[in-house]
């Protein structure tokens, strides 16, 4: 992706925002559901307004063509893409922001960069694309720091199309990606929906989730090696495609999020792109019966690449589709064989748990009955920016997910939406709704992730936004899910986190950071003290 336009307050770029017919729009239908709330728009202030603090720090002469301190740089690199860190831009609040912005272009000068940060004691945050929702990137302690990003070592450096792997520099952005790898009839098939401002590096150190629903939903699995650069030095694993020798390396830095080196490259899987696919969406009447027929899908063995569940108010605000107990959306795609039999069987079981076919797309015949698929899918492409546009007229719009067994979810599900209810009913008079959606299934459990539309104040939406997740995450913690499914740690869930992983396994953590980076430099805060 091109910096040039990247907004520096809110998601992706300047000339993705809503258009203001988009944003007309869009207040019309959440007025609907949010009648009464005051949807004045707050523009987000010029940069050249703000008092930004000059720079506390000098680089080395060496390093100086590698640094720069120019404000809006600075401003575009303190923080990710959360609700919070949205509307804390749009206040022009100013706490925190890295001193230095370092953009290597080479391995080696990622090592220099790494000693000079290491003798000096100077916090250095590996930025990948900011789209970190977490905390992840943002300096949130007193202090000089630096922020490290790679989009300057983006290069394919080899393909292996006989093993169907590449090796890539971290740094790539997910469209750059895709585009080298297209005139080969092979794709990385990895589109979380940060996809386009993204890194390979950010996904790996986040174990971020991609869009496929079932088998490779996570980077982590088509992860063949990794190269990592430490203070302590230089990790690169094996070329292998499975291995039993002792726990596997790249697992140590897979969801490290920066802690424990910078990761430079990697040997990734790939795969031929699809030729066949096809997609319905079923609509029920009963919630149990849609996740009793989505659970029936996910331990069926036909391993569909979408199989998402939208609850009805999901449905309704993002695919404009009004159902009694949820619409599923479940595909299939091959580029080996057709799969339309793989769909019939799976409507056959959505219809044996009472479901209505509603609409059945091919890609090459177009054959459809409706469009309930496509207008979600196009929405959740614009939801970020929909967010942003929502956030600057004070709507509290954010999300959260977890993943939970089969067993486990009808009570965790009721747990969680008791407790966003009951917060929103606190801190924002009760004006607000509550979605869900399966972003993933397993065998063995779901992958819930919700939405939170709520009734703000201006100049307080930050703070009811935090005691919203707050009530949310202890409801998922003290009902033994997980606190991420694919958002990573950062600093936002760390209370939680401490609290999911066994002592053993933090003081065995605690080590590896000492051993990998003993001057502590490598993104305080994150994941250990």
């Amino acid at each position: 992706m091109s910096t040039e336009n990247r907004s520096w307050w809110g998601w992706g770029t300047t000339d993705g925002e809503l258009s203001e017919q988009e944003s007309d729009a869009l207040v019309v239908r959440t007025a609907a559901v949010l009648p009464g709330h005051d949807f004045t728009d707050h523009a987000p202030p010029k940069p050249s307004d703000l008092d930004v603090p000059p720079s506390r720090i000098r680089p080395p002469g060496a390093l100086a063509a590698l640094c720069g301190d120019e404000p809006v740089d600075r401003l575009s690199h303190a923080r990710g893409k959360a609700f919070r860190d949205v509307v804390r831009n749009l206040l022009g609040h100013l706490d925190h922001i890295p001193d230095l912005v370092a953009r290597p272009r080479t391995e080696q000068d990622v090592i220099d960069l790494l000693d000079w940060c290491s003798a000096s004691g100077t916090p250095l945050i590996p930025y990948g694309g900011g789209s970190s929702v977490v905390g992840g990137i943002e300096p949130r302690f007193d202090g000089p720091a630096v922020s490290m990003d790679l989009a300057g070592l983006d290069a394919v450096l080899e393909v292996d199309t006989v093993s169907r792997a590449a090796r890539i520099q971290a740094g790539i952005f997910g469209p750059a990606l895709e585009d080298r790898l297209r005139p080969l009839g092979l794709t990385l098939r990895h589109f979380p929906q940060s996809f386009a401002h993204s890194t390979l590096g950010g996904w790996l150190a986040t174990r971020a989730g991609g869009h496929f629903a079932t088998l490779a939903t996570h980077i982590d699995d088509l992860t063949e090696s990794m190269r990592v650069v430490t203070p302590a030095g230089i990790s690169e694993s094996r070329r292998l495609p499975g291995s039993g020798a002792g726990p596997s390396p790249d697992r140590m830095f897979l969801g490290s999020e920066g802690t424990l080196g910078v990761i430079t490259e990697a040997w990734m899987r790939l795969q031929d792109r699809p030729v066949w696919q096809v997609t319905a969406s079923v609509t029920f009447e009963r919630q149990e019966d849609a996740v009793a027929a989505t659970r029936a899908i996910a331990q069926s063995g036909l391993y569909p690449s979408n199989c998402r569940l939208l609850d009805p108010a999901e449905a309704f605000i993002n695919a404009g589709a009004s159902v009694g107990g949820g619409l599923l959306l479940v595909g299939f795609e091959s580029a080996d064989h057709p799969v339309d039999t793989w769909l019939d069987r799976a409507l056959e079981l959505a219809i044996g748990h009472g479901g209505l076919v509603k609409a059945r797309r091919d890609k090459h015949s177009g054959r459809q009955g409706g469009d309930s698929a496509s207008a979600w899918r196009s929405s959740f492409l614009r939801m970020p920016y929909q967010r942003d546009a929502l956030a600057r007229r004070s709507l509290i719009v954010e999300t959260f997910e977890t993943a939970c067994t089969w067993e486990a979810f009808d009570e965790l599900h009721h747990a969680i939406t008791s407790a966003a209810r009951a917060a929103i009913d606190e801190v924002c008079g009760g004006a607000g709704v509550v979605t869900c959606r399966f972003t993933h299934v397993y065998p063995d459990g779901p992958a819930p992730y919700y939405g939170i539309y709520a009734a703000g104040r201006w100049g307080s939406t930050v703070g009811q936004w935090d005691e919203i997740k707050a009530a949310v995450s202890e409801a998922i913690a003290g009902h033994g899910a997980t606190i991420t499914h694919h958002h990573a740690v950062g600093r936002d869930h760390r209370p939680w986190y401490d609290r999911q992983r066994p002592d053993p396994f933090a003081a065995a953590l605690s080590a590896a950071k000492t051993a990998f980076d003993p001057a502590g430099i490598l993104n305080p805060g994150v994941l250990i003290r």
